[in-house]
């Protein structure tokens, strides 16, 4: 089993900044891609940005050029700068990763990060 605990999200003015962090614990060999979805109200989930372990990233079209994804593997921890915040980033971000041992890998969700953009 795999934990995954969210942390950084909050209220924030149009233009600004926050970081959002996802550190992971638990039983496993390994973890392959980590990343960040999100949720807005009356909205599916969406893909914000993924992570291999390799460091290959690749993000959502409308949050590129302006958030970045990074991973320390030592730490088994991602992280989600998010700069130039605009109200429509508002939404609750969830934290992924796939994780597992042998043949056995799956994928893990963390709790949820509010993240609200006031205009």
């Amino acid at each position: 089993q795999v934990q995954l605990v969210e942390s950084g999200g909050g209220l924030v003015q149009a233009g600004g900044s926050l970081r959002l962090s996802c550190a992971a614990s638990g039983s496993f060999f390994s973890i392959n891609a980590m990343g960040w979805y999100r949720q807005a109200p009356g909205k599916q989930r969406e893909l914000v940005a993924t992570i291999t372990s390799g460091g290959s990233t690749n993000y959502a079209e409308p949050v590129k050029g302006r958030f970045t994804i990074s991973r320390d593997n030592a730490k088994n921890t991602v992280y989600l700068q998010m700069n130039s915040l605009k109200p429509e980033d508002t939404a609750v971000y969830y934290c992924y990763c796939y994780a597992g041992s042998g043949n056995h890998y799956r994928g893990y969700w963390g709790q949820g990060t509010q993240v609200t953009v006031s205009s």
